[in-house]
């Protein structure tokens, strides 16, 4: 008879999210990357910006004249940053991006992380609207002004670091006042001390490092940053490339610098953008170097809590895939996919699963996000290697939206879908006698339902009437005579 027991799932050691679109690249959907990867990442970093206030908004800034008329001859040289624009805020509605992807990425059991490029200038109004159309969006975190202490973005060529600084404080209590379980994200960092042994204007910085709920700092251990507009070539001025031994250092000075400004009150920090560009290293360095990166990351830097790898497909050598110029929804897989598979499913990467008593039917579900879930483990025994391995859903339970986990491979199956194939759980891979079936319910259309009552921002729930039926044989239908 097979049972269940009540499942938790909690964070990993080190959490591994994945950037999904950007200026070099187009949103790919979840669907696919899961089915490319093999399991879902704890958060997908969604790049956006807003700049409502500026002529010509919301247009994507690349497709506007250049302020003095003339040609782009770097990334950022247009009116404001050519990412996605954020089709909400004051006088925006919901109905375009970033939710579709929001939701496209919260019910495949993932984390939102926005990263979101603002005009220093928008009143508290917008921030208040902002901050009230992200609140059903469960525990997402929200990276406001990336990379703060640079000179590329619109909002540093505007405004002081002084100035960013301080509008980073107000976003970030406008958000405690309308969504206080949203999490937000300073990036900033400099992984090498000034003449007062201090990062880049982290005196400016000082009020955002206390109040902020997630330190980061982008890192990448080689980079072409005059792409597209020049090639990195040998002696060339616009790349750079370094060890991961002095980049693994790097962390913990930051970490150090964090701690000194904030009383030496911790909090998580991450990676919020990190690769080796295969425009300086070439694709097969650029796997061997990330591998040997994500090996020692762990004990080498153990302040660092997550790292964003970005990105899944790019127009550039940053991707998993590199989008194919004649089609942008078609990728070609890079040497370093491979090498991050293994990644995925190493020890310090994966989720904690902690499996208490038996259940009964009808069972209850909770999601509370990608590091905080109550769902089921059903145990399995296998004769021998299956051939056939499938799931179905009845009695009304097909109508459910679940994430299900089999021998280190995840599905999806959404609303509507009876029966699931778990073959490709066993492709590949030995198929050891004793297996678990891990069953998650994230929200089937992406947001919590505040219907659902006290805790319904954090908390999605749903109940699964009955054991799922099982079709498992180890022979084929038909013997060959």
């Amino acid at each position: 008879m097979i049972t269940a027991k009540h499942l938790h799932m909690g964070s990993a050691k080190v959490a591994l999210d994945l950037g999904d679109g950007s200026e070099r690249g187009e949103y790919v959907g979840q669907d696919y990357i899961l089915k490319v990867l093999g399991r879902p990442h704890r958060a997908i970093n969604l790049m956006y910006c807003y700049y409502p206030l500026d002529k010509g908004w919301p247009a994507r800034a690349s497709t506007l004249p250049l302020p003095d008329g003339g040609k782009a001859g770097f990334a950022w040289d247009y009116a404001y940053d050519d990412y996605f624009p954020y089709q909400g805020g004051l006088g925006g509605d919901t109905s375009g991006e970033p939710f579709g992807q929001m939701c496209d990425v919260r019910r495949h059991g993932q984390d939102v992380i926005l990263t979101l490029t603002c005009d220093c200038a928008v009143p508290d109004d917008h921030l208040i609207k902002i901050a009230e159309e992200l609140r059903p969006f469960g525990r997402l975190m929200l990276r406001i002004n990336h990379e703060a202490t640079g000179n590329w973005f619109a909002f540093n060529k505007r405004y002081t670091y002084q100035e960013v600084a301080d509008f980073y404080v107000r976003f970030h209590n406008i958000l405690k006042t309308h969504a206080p379980h949203i999490r937000t994200i300073l990036c900033i960092g400099e992984d090498h001390p000034d003449e007062n042994g201090k990062m880049a204007y982290e005196d400016e910085f000082a009020e955002a490092i206390a109040v902020a709920d997630i330190w980061s700092t982008d890192t990448y251990l080689a980079l072409h940053w005059g792409w597209p507009y020049d090639i990195a070539e040998p002696g060339g001025k616009s790349h750079k490339r370094s060890g991961n031994s002095e980049t693994l250092k790097g962390f913990l000075y930051e970490h150090s610098r964090f701690m000194a400004r904030s009383g030496s009150q911790d909090r998580p920090f991450v990676i919020s953008e990190f690769n080796a560009d295969g425009d300086v290293t070439g694709p097969y360095e650029q796997a061997e170097q990330l591998a040997d990166f994500y090996r020692r990351l762990p004990e080498e830097a153990p302040c660092i809590t997550g790292v964003t790898f970005y990105q899944f497909r790019d127009r550039g050598r940053l991707g998993l895939e590199i989008e194919d110029p004649g089609n942008p929804d078609v990728g070609d897989a890079q040497p370093v996919l491979e090498e991050y598979k293994k990644i995925l499913n190493a020890e310090p990467y994966l989720p904690e699963m902690t499996e208490g008593a038996d259940i009964a039917f009808p069972a209850k579900l909770r999601w509370g996000g990608s590091e905080d879930a109550d769902g089921l483990a059903v145990p399995l025994t296998l004769e021998k290697e299956p051939v056939f391995c499938e799931i179905t859903f009845s009695g009304g339970d097909e109508n459910l939206n679940l994430m299900l986990e089999l021998n280190g491979r995840w599905f999806y199956k959404k609303p509507g879908v009876q029966t699931i194939d778990l073959m490709p759980a066993f492709f590949n891979t030995a198929s050891p006698p004793e297996v678990t079936l891990r069953i998650f319910a994230p929200p089937p259309d992406g947001v919590n339902d505040p219907a659902q009552g006290e805790g319904w921002e954090i908390n999605y729930f749903a109940t699964m009437k009955t054991m799922p039926e099982f079709r498992i044989r180890t022979a084929p239908t038909a013997e060959l005579k």
